[in-house]
């Protein structure tokens, strides 16, 4: 099984997405599963994990609906607010659904690094391990250490880090971001996706300026703890599907690599099913 572990669609009349503005012109526009399929098809892509865009229930169950009428989608991870412990009850709602996998808070989006580690927000954590649902960990360098310490708190919890923690490779910055990745790979049981990182280049980036990047993640997590994700359609901002499908199996020469960062991994993770 050959998996995108990290992709999303959006309608903009559904006006939740506050983030996507006209100014990001490339990707304002719907995007659906007739958009993606020839893509997946072109790179023998089974399975798809769409990630939520929009901090709401009703995206959720948007995305839940697109997995009920799409075979290829084999799972959502959606969203829940961590402020809300009433939440719990669409948390567990979801759970029942065959094609639910887990939450993304949008902690990125969110001023305060330490807001994860509010007392208020810990029934969530407490709840994604009870349901056996995971979480996807969406952040910046600047959430490392946060990150690392919430981890370590909750060591039974299914995490995964998005986009590599977004290591500002426009800005050179490797070396602080590669000591804090290592060490949520080194001291933590978290995974790791390779995606998103086109996007933290400057307009020029070449394979050469991302390879150490990628490489850094393989490295550290190992292939048995990285997924590949197309983060389709936001690559079309510096990328498009083709260029970072193929520019990613180069930083991965060995087939059996291959078969658990492209597939394996993520299924297992994600407990997707044929």
């Amino acid at each position: 099984m050959r998996v995108d572990a990290h992709q999303h669609f959006w309608s903009l009349a559904r006006g939740d997405y506050g983030w996507l503005t006209e100014e990001l012109a490339p990707i304002y526009r719907d995007f659906t599963p007739k958009d993606l399929a020839p893509l997946l098809d072109a790179h023998n892509i089974d399975k798809t994990v769409v990630v939520q865009a929009a901090p709401s229930i009703e995206e959720t169950e948007y995305m839940l609906g697109i997995a009920d009428a799409t075979d290829f989608v084999g799972t959502i991870v959606g969203w829940v607010n961590f402020e809300d412990k009433q939440h719990i009850r669409h948390l567990e709602r979801f759970a029942a659904h065959k094609k639910f996998a887990g939450v993304r808070p949008m902690v990125q989006d969110i001023p305060d690094p330490e807001w994860m580690h509010n007392r208020d927000v810990a029934w969530a954590y407490d709840a994604i391990q009870d349901l056996d649902l995971t979480i996807d960990a969406l952040g910046f360098p600047t959430h490392a250490a946060p990150f690392l310490r919430l981890f370590e708190k909750y060591p039974d919890m299914r995490v995964v880090v998005d986009h590599c923690l977004k290591p500002q490779i426009r800005d050179n910055a490797f070396d602080e971001w590669s000591v804090s990745i290592a060490r949520i790979a080194n001291e933590t049981g978290a995974y790791c996706k390779l995606s998103g990182i086109v996007t933290e280049s400057d307009a020029g980036w070449t394979p050469e300026t991302i390879k150490p990047y990628a490489q850094h993640v393989i490295n550290c997590f190992g292939p048995d703890r990285v997924m590949w994700g197309s983060d389709w359609p936001v690559v079309n901002l510096a990328s498009d599907y083709d260029t970072w499908s193929q520019i990613a199996q180069s930083f991965v020469p060995d087939s059996s690599d291959q078969e658990k960062i492209f597939g394996q991994t993520a299924a297992r993770f994600y407990k997707i099913e044929d």
